[in-house]
C-alpha cells in the first residue's frame, strides 16, 4: 500500500499570534479523492503550505514529527514538485501579473514546469520529449489553440486551462486544487472542473480545497470539514453535505439544492 500523501499529528501552525491549525490530526491517502471544505480562515490553504514547506508546524517537545509527506518527515521540495501538481488562483496571478510572465505564451508557461520555475530558464535545454509532452498536455486540457497566445491576452478560464496543462505535463501522482475556480465565471468554472474530472480518471489522486460545495465532483469520496483550524466533520459527501452540518460550518442556516451528485448550498434566507 502506498504511503499516505499527508499525515498530521497534533499539528499546530501559529500566524500573527493565532493558531491557524490547532492540534490537527489528519491522514490523507493516495488514491482517495478528498475535498477540504470550510469557510475563509478555516486553515484549508495552510495544509497546502505545509505540503510545500511554505509554512512549518510547531515542533513537538518529544521530537515526534507533526507532519509527514509520502511517509517522510523530511522531504525535498524540488523533488516533491514532480509528485504534486498544484493549481491555485495565486499561481494564476503569479504568471499573469508578473512583469515578464504575463507576456509568456501558453506553451512557454507549460514548458516552465520542467524547470520548476515561473518562466523557462534561459540556460534550460528543451528536449523533444518536453516539447511532445507539452503539446500533449495542452491538447488534453483543450488548450492547444492557446499555445502561441500570450497569457495576458487570455481569459481567466483560458489561463486556468494552461495552468492545469502545466501541472499534468510532469505526470504528478497527486493533483492539488486550492480554490481553483476563484475569479472564473459560471461557464469557465464548469469547464475547468470537467477537465479536472478527466485528469482524475487518468489515475491522478485529487485533493480539492474549497468553500464551494458545487466544486465537489462525483469522483470525490471523502469530505473533510474544517473550521477554526480543526476538523469538525469527516466522512462521505452524503454524510457531510447536509444542511445541518453546513449551517454549523458556515454559521448560518443553509438550504441545499441537489442535481445528480452535485450539491448547491445557499443561505436559507434566499429561499
Amino acid at each position: 500500500m502506498p504511503q499516505p500523501l499527508l499525515q498530521l499529528h497534533d499539528a499546530t501552525v501559529i500566524k500573527d499570534g493565532r493558531a491557524v491549525l490547532d492540534r490537527l490530526s489528519l491522514t490523507l491517502q493516495q488514491g482517495e479523492h478528498t475535498a477540504l471544505l470550510g469557510p475563509n480562515g478555516a486553515g484549508k490553504s495552510m495544509l497546502i503550505s505545509l505540503l510545500t514547506h511554505h509554512e512549518r508546524a510547531v515542533p513537538h517537545a518529544d521530537g515526534t514529527p507533526a507532519v509527514r509527506v509520502f511517509g517522510s518527515s523530511r522531504w525535498d521540495v524540488t523533488t516533491l514538485r514532480g509528485q504534486l501538481g498544484i493549481v491555485s488562483a495565486s499561481l494564476h496571478q503569479q504568471f499573469v501579473a508578473g512583469n515578464s510572465e504575463g507576456r509568456m505564451t501558453g506553451r512557454a508557461a507549460v514548458l516552465s514546469a520542467f524547470f520548476a520555475s515561473h518562466g523557462i530558464l534561459r540556460y534550460g535545454h528543451i528536449t523533444s520529449e518536453m516539447a511532445d509532452r507539452t503539446a500533449w498536455a495542452l491538447e488534453r486540457t483543450g488548450a492547444a489553440h492557446l499555445a502561441d497566445r500570450l497569457l495576458h491576452q487570455m481569459s481567466g478560464g483560458e489561463v486556468r486551462r494552461v495552468m492545469l496543462a502545466r501541472v499534468i505535463v510532469t505526470g504528478p501522482r497527486v493533483l492539488v486544487l486550492d480554490e481553483p475556480t476563484s475569479g472564473l465565471d459560471l461557464a469557465a468554472r464548469f469547464e475547468f472542473m470537467q477537465l479536472v474530472r478527466q485528469t482524475v480518471h487518468d489515475g491522478t489522486t485529487l485533493l480539492l480545497v474549497t468553500h464551494h460545495t458545487e466544486e465537489i465532483v462525483p469522483e470525490i469520496g471523502r469530505v473533510i470539514l474544517l473550521k477554526g483550524g480543526r476538523v469538525v466533520g469527516d466522512g462521505s459527501p452524503g454524510e457531510m453535505l447536509t444542511g445541518e452540518r453546513l449551517g454549523s460550518l458556515f454559521g448560518l442556516p443553509v438550504a441545499l439544492d441537489r442535481a445528480h451528485t452535485y450539491v448547491y448550498a445557499r443561505p436559507e434566507t434566499l429561499t
